[in-house]
């Protein structure tokens, strides 16, 4: 230990956790009947077929933890030198749901939970709004309401909906109320879907590891190369875990991304306004969730710009308290370490 966790500001910032999760019951019982009935698609099986039945030390940590929005969190918190949380239904939110009706009330019911806990510990928690892509129409309203009748400042997608992605023109709904209501579109993981994944499960690598981060980066290029941006101009996308991997691969990407368009080779992929690295430059955010790793957090704000980068922990899933000593300890400026850790919060989640 190289120095004492505290909250209240006394390194010179707040600590903030931007991608932490929770659970409703109604929300796993629904997860785990689509297991047992055999209805969840692989990912979801592999994830909470482990996550809703193991009884090791580790899952019955997580699902307790998911399901408390009060002492055992703060307590949590406090321990690890966090003063605020950013929340979102943990993955795969509503989207493993097959009737809309369930998936809307599910979602609607999280949020109104979410709102009580956030008034309960008004300087602890803050939260991103649940939606039901099955029905994005309906998503776009309870975007709405989440706006203006509960007051949190973000959304959280969890990635594909039974294979299919937000560039798609039934979820544009979605998209635009984003833009509308100027609220950061999180696109956080979720198992890939039975199209992509293969052979992941029985290589162990379709979960946090590896398969996560290869199907969340799929769909945040899906967005990124066919005019999402062009539309919505004001629209930001946040991805955790160091922005899935993309600023490591940002050159490449844009080079092949343009000379595809050259090529005429897919009729999807059009001249767009702007090159790739502007619009990771203006229209996407990342966290570090999962990844305390000074070179891949000194990378993204190199890449992205020091305003677009913030500090997750990925609270109950990932919980090292030493990983916020590394993250103190960071190689970066004074002024960069409080935007990391404070002030883009602030900014882009309206703190």
């Amino acid at each position: 230990m190289t120095h004492e966790l505290k909250t209240g500001g006394d390194r010179g910032y707040l600590r903030i956790a931007t991608e932490e999760a929770f659970a409703t019951q109604e929300q796993l019982d629904a997860i785990m009947r689509l297991v047992k009935e055999g209805r969840a698609d692989k990912g979801t099986k592999s994830l909470w077929g482990f996550y809703g039945t193991s009884p090791s030390e580790r899952t019955t940590f997580i699902r307790e933890r998911l399901l408390d929005l009060g002492p055992l969190r703060i307590q949590a918190m406090d321990e690890a030198g966090i003063d605020k949380a950013v929340l979102a239904l943990t993955s795969p939110g509503t989207q493993s749901m097959h009737d809309a009706e369930e998936a809307k009330r599910i979602a609607r019911n999280a949020n109104d939970q979410l709102k009580t806990a956030c008034e309960t510990y008004p300087d602890r928690f803050h939260g991103m709004i649940a939606v039901a892509p099955l029905d994005p129409e309906w998503s776009a309203e309870e975007l709405r309401r989440g706006k203006e009748e509960l007051g949190f400042h973000g959304v959280q997608i969890n990635s594909h909906t039974h294979g299919h992605y937000l560039d798609e023109e039934q979820f544009d709904p979605i998209l635009r109320a984003c833009a509308d209501l100027d609220l950061p579109l999180y696109i956080h993981p979720q198992g890939p879907p039975d199209g992509m994944i293969g052979g992941m499960v029985e290589a162990g690598l379709d979960g946090a590891v590896y398969g996560f981060g290869v199907e969340t980066s799929y769909h945040a290029m899906r967005l990124l190369t066919t005019g999402v941006f062009d539309r919505y101009p004001n629209l930001q996308l946040m991805l955790g875990h160091g922005c899935e991997g993309l600023p490591f691969w940002l050159y490449r990407l844009d080079y092949m991304h343009k000379a595809g368009i050259r090529s005429q080779r897919y009729d999807r992929l059009k001249p767009l306004q702007h090159d790739l690295f502007h619009y990771m430059r203006n229209n996407v955010l990342a966290t570090n969730s999962g990844l305390p790793f000074g070179p891949s957090i000194k990378l993204m704000i190199e890449v992205m710009g020091e305003d677009r980068v913030m500090y997750a922990m990925d609270y109950p899933y990932q919980y090292v308290p030493d990983e916020v000593r590394w993250m103190d300890d960071l190689e970066i400026s004074a002024a960069q370490k409080k935007k990391f850790f404070q002030r883009n919060a602030e900014r882009w989640f309206k703190l």
